[in-house]
């Protein structure tokens, strides 16, 4: 990130985003630290609980793990801060599908709290995008690349 202000915010949103991993996890743990083998296989979770006992794993609701190469990085301040507005689109959409389907009011109260904190995110990305397309903008950024353009 090329201008210092948008520095602070990038940093300030992934710490918080560390911290919902957090408390995603902490729920999860909550709500199977008691489970028994039966609770377990009725669930369907009983390859899971092979492989990760109730340790928290994590795992796209399709069964793939999270690997970094499910981050889309270009090195383009345009380009990434958009994927950033994408990429808290869907976790709001995420939280809202869980709330769609979970009857628990407390994990209900931390999904909507967590979906409140993305929305919030994605309004500071738009912030952020639009400074740096003006920044951009005054510097000609996008009328002539001379490393491109010749």
């Amino acid at each position: 990130m090329p201008y210092p202000e948008l520095k602070g915010l990038l940093t300030d949103i992934g710490t918080e985003e560390l911290g919902h991993l957090e408390m995603v996890g902490t729920v999860v743990h909550q709500l199977t630290r008691e489970m028994s083998a039966d609770d377990v296989k009725k669930a369907g979770l009983d390859a899971y609980f092979v492989d990760h006992t109730a340790g928290v794993y994590p795992t796209a609701a399709s069964g793939f793990p999270w690997s970094a190469a499910s981050m889309q990085v270009k090195g383009d301040v345009i380009a990434d801060l958009s994927e950033d507005l994408a990429a808290e689109q869907k976790a709001r959409v995420t939280y809202d599908n869980i709330l769609r389907l979970s009857d628990d009011p407390d994990v209900n109260n931390v999904m909507r709290y967590l979906r409140e904190r993305e929305i919030v995110h994605y309004q500071r990305f738009g912030e952020a995008l639009r400074l740096a397309s003006e920044r951009m903008n005054e510097r000609n950024v996008y009328v002539m690349n001379p490393s491109f353009d010749g």
